[in-house]
């Protein structure tokens, strides 16, 4: 019997009251004609109701790939729990599924991306759910918000558990009834290829959680080919896993990109092709993140203004002494910026995600580059959440994985929010103070705890235009000040919070403002060489 199976009809699969598992990272792998089917037969029929979806990462964004805001319908959708959320400018409308988290008719849930994938695996195998110390101290501790995004969302989902004489958060297996996930190619039996993809996210685990639980699997992909043709060790999820084929071939690479060589490694860019940051005070921000690297690192970098690191280096003539890995799964090459983010070109391996988040949940990798909507006197940083525009957060995806126990983290961000900012001799100028204060007495969600960051003994500093700062077993301490920056004006009274000042308080290299390279090595740690002035 073919496998093969319209969009209308893989709709038609969908029932009441289901739980549908989706794989896609933004507009990276996600199956946009299989989810606009399904809202379609809801206007048509007002079927499927009321179900349950997950998606360990973000299913579209605000650009072009709606997503999950195809199911994001009164009565069509009852509850989600997700990784991350479409997000954009706050200038920009809304989209519909966070309109639906506001008015609380949808139960809606964000949950560490890693965590979520871990449920699956555990589903799968037909066990009760994942213990783990990821999350602990953090908005998934069911002492803060247990995931929890509204008032719809008051069935808890995680728990405290007490296990061989240690504290552990416990989530219980989700079981879903239908599995989504997207490949490259497909043939007649449904073995699936992901040539042209950025990324084989978490494809094989969703499969395989609907399977082993009676589920059914539908996969879209770009084209189908004659069995026999596909080599197996290409095959990435096998069709003995699949159940029904849709073909989409018009579907996208990832958002505004039909297809690009570099981002599948099928070919690899000259480095002169990346384009380097416009000068900026972000561009400043990022060559300090850099001095914090040293050569053989393995690096994870996050969106923001740390995700400009890699040009740094590149600029700098550094390239390849850092390897850079990322939650959708590449490792190594030149990560990707805009609508390309989480896709890297040039990468040297693409890991499955989940597996990527086994490695950071360990901490087996050296630093972590992420940004902060907040810090407070703790050290903790809220990255999730801001309830004055909720849609310009994607919510923690792997942030919450990433963070629980790596070595070093570098977290990157302007000290306040709205300050007017200008770069003049070779230091900074505030030409005028922002209103928002980032350093605040307490964060409204906690993304990272720094009080189980000081108990584990992990490196944490935070660099933004005008000091960089470390957490100390008492809190924040000022180590480090930018030229044109006054102490006590700038950074003190800006805070909401006193903070601690180093007795040998440094001096930001004024090579840094300047528009020409810095002369920065990482050989042997991070250095800047004949570049000051």
């Amino acid at each position: 019997m073919s496998k093969l199976v319209s969009v209308a009809q893989a709709a038609s699969l969908i029932r009441d009251g289901m739980v549908v598992s989706v794989s896609s990272s933004s507009g990276l792998g996600c199956p946009d004609a299989v989810l606009a089917s399904i809202g379609e037969r809801f206007e048509a029929e007002g079927h499927p109701k009321d179900i349950t979806t997950l998606h360990p990462i973000a299913a579209g964004d605000m650009y072009g790939i709606r997503g999950i805001d195809h199911l994001a319908k009164p009565g069509l959708l009852k509850r989600t729990l997700c990784g991350s959320y479409p997000s954009g400018p706050s200038s920009s409308e809304p989209p519909q599924i966070w309109k639906m988290i506001g008015d609380n008719s949808v139960a809606a849930y964000n949950v560490p991306s890693g965590i979520l994938f871990d449920m699956h695996r555990e589903a799968a195998a037909k066990r009760p759910g994942v213990l783990t110390k990821v999350g602990l101290d953090t908005f998934a501790d069911p002492r803060h918000q247990g995931c929890a995004m509204n008032a719809a969302a008051s069935e808890p989902i995680v728990s405290v558990q007490q296990f061989d004489g240690e504290e552990w958060l416990y989530f219980r297996s989700i079981v879903p009834d239908v599995s989504v996930i997207r490949a490259t190619t497909a043939d007649e039996r449904g073995n699936l290829t992901y040539e042209h993809e950025g990324a084989y996210l978490g494809g094989l685990e969703q499969a395989l959680a609907a399977r082993n639980n009676g589920g059914i699997v539908i996969a879209q992909v770009k084209r189908v080919v004659e069995n026999g043709t596909l080599k197996p060790h290409d095959v990435r999820v096998p069709g003995v896993l699949v159940d029904h084929i849709v073909v989409a071939p018009d579907q996208l690479q990832t958002t505004l990109t039909p297809y690009d060589p570099a981002i599948s490694g099928e070919i690899f860019r000259p480095l002169s092709t990346f384009r380097n940051a416009e000068m900026s005070v972000q561009k400043v921000i990022a060559r300090r993140v850099a001095m914090e690297l040293a050569d053989g690192m393995a690096v994870n970098i996050g969106f923001g203004i740390s995700a400009n690191v890699p040009r740094i280096l590149i600029e700098e003539g550094q390239h390849g002494k850092v390897t850079w890995v990322i939650e959708q799964g590449a490792v190594g090459g030149v990560p990707l910026l805009d609508f390309k983010f989480g896709c890297s070109s040039n990468a040297d391996a693409f890991m499955p995600s989940p597996h990527q988040f086994i490695y950071f949940q360990g901490g087996g990798f050296d630093a972590s580059l992420l940004s902060f909507l907040q810090i407070d006197r703790n050290g903790s940083v809220n990255v999730s959440k801001l309830s004055a525009r909720p849609h310009v957060t994607a919510g923690a995806g792997g942030f919450v994985d990433i963070t629980a126990r790596a070595k070093k983290i570098v977290f990157s961000g302007f000290f306040n929010a709205g300050a007017k900012l200008s770069l003049a001799d070779g230091g900074i100028s505030i030409d005028g103070e922002g209103k928002v204060k980032k350093v605040v007495g307490e964060v409204e969600h906690i993304s990272f705890s720094g009080k189980r960051a000081v108990a584990q003994g992990q490196d944490i500093t935070y660099v933004t235009e005008r000091c960089v700062m470390k957490l100390t077993p008492d809190g924040l301490m000022v180590t480090e000040l930018a030229p044109g920056i006054d102490l006590q004006r700038d950074v003190l009274a800006q805070a909401e919070i006193p903070l601690a000042v180093a007795n040998d308080l440094k001096v930001t290299p004024d090579a840094l403002y300047r528009d020409r390279p810095i002369g920065l090595s990482l050989n042997g740690g991070a250095s800047l060489g004949g570049a000051h002035g």
